[in-house]
């Protein structure tokens, strides 16, 4: 059936009686491991004619074609791609990624990946999708087999839905090193560190690529938390150390010299740290506008909003601003007479911030509704 596919996909009558001249006169490699042909004006000219490539960018992938001495395999591997639903423009872009794959076996090698991926339940377009967005996909040759390393991480992320997502989205996932990677952080993170392995399934599921760092960085990111006082005994300590996995020492650094402006206490910063950690991963010109509107707009003390720090985590545009609005509004008609807490004000849901604030006045004051 294989083969009854690729003749579908038959190349051009004019290529077909040339290809036995491909390679037939011998090769030469270079020192660099490059093979040379012979006739490299046939190489490009059997590029532009069976995948459309430009003379320019058939003359570059030209270069690193493998050492073939007919165009056997290379007319085989591309009625294999064109079977499975790829077009030209992918096809030439995996080409030109990979120009190996020219020299591949079909059955030994391509066909092999295909069916693990349709056995990992992925239909003909994901696959399709996948290997146009991430071509390693079926070059990658790890000591583990691709179809148990899917296994792991579909244990490890909790189900084949979740794992399929992830595949969609994520090209890491294919090259990912389970034995010297992956398994070294899990048995790091539970045994060294004692964090509960339901715990750490929740990071994954997550952030997988937090597991898949390299088992070096993962100590010391470990080493840099503790460093600003964060212990391992903390339930927030593995959140700390998901957040500070995005955040370098430099944006770290700088929002802790932003809040020191404002007020904080190098503690102060911490304590926000271990209770809201995700606010390191506002933009350093984010977190000083929000800041500056808190304080000089809204009038809360700083050291309030280090106490009631979840208002750093809002919205300063769709959340802060318009309700901020309100209770301008709300003040200029005296009708303001809330005795709740500036962040629980903000904070608040939204249905039961509009029950509170909004809707007892919404035919007195209709540009309440406007502002939010």
């Amino acid at each position: 059936m294989l083969r009854s596919l690729v003749r579908c996909h038959a190349l051009p009558p004019s290529t077909q009686l040339r290809r036995v001249l491909f390679f037939s006169t011998g090769t030469s490699v270079s020192s660099s491991g490059v093979t040379a042909s012979p006739d490299p004006h046939f190489i490009v000219e059997y590029l532009m004619n069976t995948c459309g490539f430009s003379a320019d960018d058939a003359s570059k992938v030209s270069k690193f074609c493998p050492r073939i001495k007919s165009t056997e395999k290379a007319d085989a591997v591309l009625g294999f791609f064109r079977s499975q639903g790829l077009d030209d423009t992918n096809l030439r872009r995996i080409i030109a990624w990979k120009p190996g794959l020219l020299g591949w076996d079909v059955e030994t090698n391509l066909a092999p990946k295909f069916k693990i991926l349709r056995d990992m339940g992925l239909s003909g377009s994901d696959i399709i999708d996948i290997i146009r967005r991430h071509p390693i996909a079926i070059v990658s040759n790890s000591k583990i087999p691709l179809l148990l390393r899917f296994k792991v991480w579909e244990s490890l992320l909790g189900s084949k839905e979740i794992l399929l997502k992830n595949l969609r989205r994520c090209g890491w996932f294919f090259s990912s090193n389970i034995e010297n990677v992956v398994r070294p952080n899990m048995n790091f993170l539970r045994d060294e560190c004692g964090i509960p392995q339901d715990r750490i399934s929740l990071v994954i599921k997550r952030h997988p690529s937090f597991i898949a760092q390299n088992p070096q960085s993962l100590r010391a990111l470990v080493d840099r938390a503790e460093g600003i006082g964060i212990p391992r005994e903390s339930k927030m300590f593995l959140w700390i150390l998901d957040v500070l996995h995005g955040v370098s020492r430099e944006k770290f650094e700088a929002h802790v010299k932003i809040m020191n402006r404002f007020g904080w206490s190098n503690s102060d910063f911490v304590s926000v740290v271990k209770k809201h950690p995700t606010f390191l991963c506002l933009s350093t010109e984010v977190l000083q506008r929000k800041m500056e509107f808190l304080v000089k707009d809204v009038g809360m003390a700083p050291l309030d909003i280090a106490k009631k720090a979840v208002v750093l985590r809002l919205g300063l545009e769709k959340r802060l601003i318009p309700r901020f609005h309100v209770m301008e509004i709300l003040k200029s008609e005296g009708l303001w007479t809330s005795q709740m807490m500036l962040s629980t004000f903000f904070s608040s849901p939204g249905p039961k911030f509009l029950q509170k604030y909004v809707l007892p006045y919404k035919d007195k004051l209709p540009k309440l509704l406007e502002v939010l």
